[in-house]
């Protein structure tokens, strides 16, 4: 199996260099261990996967941290975090870097485990799954945000991106580009294996309305997160969708986009919008079973958004950046009309907010940038240059401030 190179690596290694800790999340699948594997080879190496391991672990530390000295890699550390606090007594006699790696994919158990013990010890990083920038080979690796030396830092490497409802469909788990994996039976596979086993030990439901609760939430991605619709469609009340959808976010696979806040735009929606982190997923779920099914359907311009948005976060967490406080989106109605505007990304950054719409066109126009104005009420920031990422084949201005660029931007 042919493996391949990561982007967060450089970054990863640093961190590793110098934190006392480093604890690297994500979903299910994407590489987590693969990488720990490949960029830290001279680590002994555990799994908490392993009961017998888990078991000694929580009965006989002591034993276990015989068994298995520094430095030292500890696989889905979440399924045992009684460790850390012995893990933060070992840190603590000693000043060394780099004593311990831990991963796992439920982030905020994991993060729960870590600021109890480990606070100030540990560095955090989030591995997704492969960027375009990684299936293309691209080596630039910083995070998407339409300044003049972004674009110029970027226009540098730019890789044709011919095949985008290819690899729209096929997702980014890197086993699919490894190997020549039939599509439906590594995703029924994942499914059956990864989210039925791992979910189903904090959600408590039969296997056939778990799945429900995944397919009706595939049919809404970039949609506007709506519980009650969703409660509906499973026949599960409402809290208990708050209660899933909050452990499909911890586990990677969903991610909530919040609604730009600021006392200035007193009619903006707060309701956070929804996404899966993986489009070859969601096009399993709803039963998009090809690329040409997929690009001529009604979903396409959703799927689409989905695809751009997960990019974009990937290029923030593969250069080790938090976008959760970075990445919103707007939507809203005018005062002085009822129309309702929306930008789909805000990208806020030193104080600056940059309006980002995504469109599944090939011929975009100044008028999708019609709303951006609204940011230009909100005090104390700038309006950055607007873009509409699009499926243009090259960078074109629509206005002084509002750019159209194509997706090899990202």
């Amino acid at each position: 199996m042919a493996y391949i190179e990561r982007a967060i690596s450089s970054i990863l290694k640093k961190r590793a260099s110098e934190s006392k800790c480093l604890l690297l999340t994500g979903a299910r699948q994407v590489g987590k261990s693969t990488l720990l594997k490949h960029q830290f080879a001279d680590y002994n190496r555990v799994s908490f996967d392993d009961k017998m391991t888990r078991m000694q672990a929580k009965e006989e530390p002591k034993l276990f941290f015989l068994n298995n000295p520094r430095p030292l890699f500890i696989d889905e550390v979440q399924k045992e975090n009684s460790i850390l606090e012995d893990v933060k007594l070992l840190i603590d006699e000693s000043e060394e870097r780099g004593q311990f790696i831990f991963s796992g994919s439920q982030k905020l158990e994991l993060m729960k485990g870590m600021s109890e013990s480990l606070a100030g010890r540990v560095s955090v990083m989030e591995l997704s799954g492969l960027s375009l920038r990684e299936i293309k080979g691209v080596h630039f690796n910083k995070h998407f945000v339409p300044t003049d030396e972004y674009l110029k830092e970027r226009e540098k490497e730019l890789a044709d991106y011919d095949d985008i409802w290819e690899i729209i469909h096929k997702g980014s788990y890197p086993e699919l580009y490894d190997v020549d994996r039939d599509w439906q039976d590594y995703y029924s596979s994942y499914v059956d294996t990864y989210l039925e086993r791992d979910i189903n030990e904090l959600i408590a439901a039969d296997s056939i309305t778990f799945f429900k609760f995944l397919t009706a939430v595939a049919a809404r991605t970039g949609e506007i997160l709506n519980y009650a619709n969703i409660a509906s469609d499973v026949g599960v009340s409402e809290p208990t969708i708050k209660n899933w959808i909050s452990i499909l976010e911890r586990t990677g696979i969903v991610f909530l986009l919040q609604p730009y806040s600021s006392s200035a735009l007193s009619r903006a929606i707060k309701t956070p919008k929804i996404y899966f982190r993986d489009t070859g997923l969601a096009c399993y779920l709803t039963r998009w079973l090809t690329a040409d099914a997929l690009k001529n359907s009604a979903v396409t311009g959703n799927m689409f958004e989905t695809f751009v948005v997960s990019e974009i976060l990937k290029t923030y967490s593969n250069e080790g950046i938090d976008y959760r406080f970075s990445i919103f989106y707007y939507r809203g109605k005018d005062k002085t009309s009822s129309r309702e505007n929306e930008i789909d990304l805000v990208i806020e950054e030193n104080g600056v907010l940059y309006p980002v719409e995504i469109k599944m066109t090939g011929n975009p126009k100044a008028i999708m940038g019609g709303a951006n104005a609204v940011l230009d009420k909100i005090p104390d920031k700038k309006r950055g240059l607007g873009v509409v990422l699009c499926l243009t084949d090259k960078k074109m201005y629509l206005r002084e401030n509002l750019v159209a660029l194509p997706i090899s931007y990202i």
